[in-house]
């Protein structure tokens, strides 16, 4: 690993084995696009600390939600952007899932509205009543709490269909997910959320719970394939996916 002097921060490319060479095509994405980028491993991240992180977790990945429960686990990392992305076995890029970001479960309160108020997504709530959703089977009363704390009024939706059928109603400020819903994963509900003109804009925060079993980081993989394309994304189409920094 080559020293950061803090003058020039990268994207790091995470959740590929060394060796693959999976990582070719969307560094080549990342390059034509002004960007500086790298394969890297997790144990580099707490020194390393790039812009953010495109990582993936495709069935294909080295542990991509293993390496996404650290990242977002610890104090040190956990402010990293994270861009989720699905890479073929051949390394082509066949879907992008741009969330507004990660909360571990269980939720830490202060951490919460701390991240919140640095989104900017606290101040309207001062003024305006305005409606925070929360999508999981269990309802997430403590993270509901919060919430309701920073000034929005709660609604829930205990599945996909529920929550849609809610912001098709009544547009909501901000949502938060649980990772995998009954009858759909948070990564679909965002995509079928954004298609609707109520909700397009409306930024889903997803909730991950530690120690996710081997079985379980398979299926969210799985199920996740069906919303990627059969032909890969151009170089424009997925550098329109990324937020340029000044």
């Amino acid at each position: 690993m080559t020293e950061n002097n803090g003058l020039r921060r990268e994207l790091w490319i995470m959740g590929i084995k060394p060796g693959d060479e999976r990582e070719n095509i969307i560094s080549s994405y990342l390059e034509a696009g002004g960007y500086t980028c790298r394969l890297e491993q997790y144990e580099n991240l707490e020194l390393g600390r790039p812009l953010g992180i495109v990582l993936d977790i495709s069935p294909f990945s080295d542990d991509g939600w293993g390496v996404l429960i650290k990242i977002k686990s610890s104090p040190a990392t956990r402010n990293i952007p994270v861009l989720p992305v699905f890479l073929s076995e051949k390394g082509k890029v066949g879907g992008v899932f741009p969330v507004a970001g990660f909360f571990m479960l269980p939720i830490d309160e202060q951490y919460l509205q701390n991240r919140l108020a640095v989104y900017g997504l606290t101040e309207e709530a001062e003024t305006w009543d305005l409606q925070g959703m929360v999508v999981s089977r269990s309802g997430e009363e403590k993270l509901s709490k919060s919430i309701e704390a920073l000034g929005f009024e709660v609604i829930k939706g205990y599945t996909g269909m529920e929550a849609l059928a809610l912001a098709s109603i009544h547009p909501v400020y901000l949502a938060f997910s649980s990772q995998m819903l009954p009858d759909m994963s948070a990564f679909e509900l965002q995509e079928r959320l954004r298609m609707d003109p109520y909700s397009s804009n409306t930024p889903l925060f997803v909730l991950i719970k530690d120690g996710m079993k081997e079985g379980e980081k398979i299926a969210l993989s799985r199920e996740i394939a069906h919303l990627t394309r059969k032909k890969q994304l151009s170089c424009a189409e997925f550098l329109g996916y990324l937020r340029r920094r000044e």
